[in-house]
């Protein structure tokens, strides 16, 4: 049995999870979140707990049993706290600006680069050189950081570029001088 997939999920108080056949919808204070669960997997909520079963054991099928209970309970986690995901930016120049709901990053290119937020996530600019990226869906929340990671991947060489919180670039030696 997969140690991750027999967890049951106790559901929060204030937070509303339906199963309607293979739709799991979770309602919460933060927003609703849906998800078509595949198909030998089975979903069943019982007394403010959500469980996960299996009908066999074929090396999909259990694959599956672990990956669904972890979704059902990153939606729960979801529409209760949120999701947040921090990117610093370094470098000489380098700097982003909130504008509206769009951000707008000076990242050494001769124009400015301006991104908008899908639905459901928010940006908040912290400082000039530290945004916030954050939502309910964790999928989402960690694409979209890793879209705005990837329009100034960190520099080995020097370190420049925008990366995670807390996140460690492998730096290399530059040219040898004679």
């Amino acid at each position: 049995m997969s140690r991750i997939g027999r967890l049951p999920i106790t559901v929060p108080s204030g937070v509303e999870v339906r199963i309607d056949g293979r739709e799991v919808t979770v309602k919460g204070p933060k927003g609703e979140l849906r998800h078509t669960v595949a198909e030998p997997i089975e979903v069943k909520l019982e007394d403010g707990k959500v469980t996960v079963t299996r009908p066999n054991d074929i090396n999909t099928v259990r694959g599956l049993h672990g990956l669904t209970r972890t979704l059902i309970n990153n939606m729960v986690i979801g529409v209760t706290e949120g999701y947040r995901k921090t990117l610093v930016i370094q470098g000489v120049g380098y700097r982003v600006q909130q504008k509206g709901k769009d951000l707008e990053f000076s990242l050494g290119y001769s124009h400015p680069i301006n991104v908008s937020p899908p639905e459901g996530i928010t940006f908040r600019v912290e400082k000039p050189t530290q945004l916030v990226v954050e939502g309910i869906d964790k999928q989402k929340v960690g694409e979209v950081a890793a879209n705005i990671r990837k329009l100034r991947k960190p520099d080995p060489y020097k370190g420049k570029g925008v990366r995670y919180e807390g996140e460690q670039i492998r730096r290399k030696v530059g040219k040898a001088g004679k």
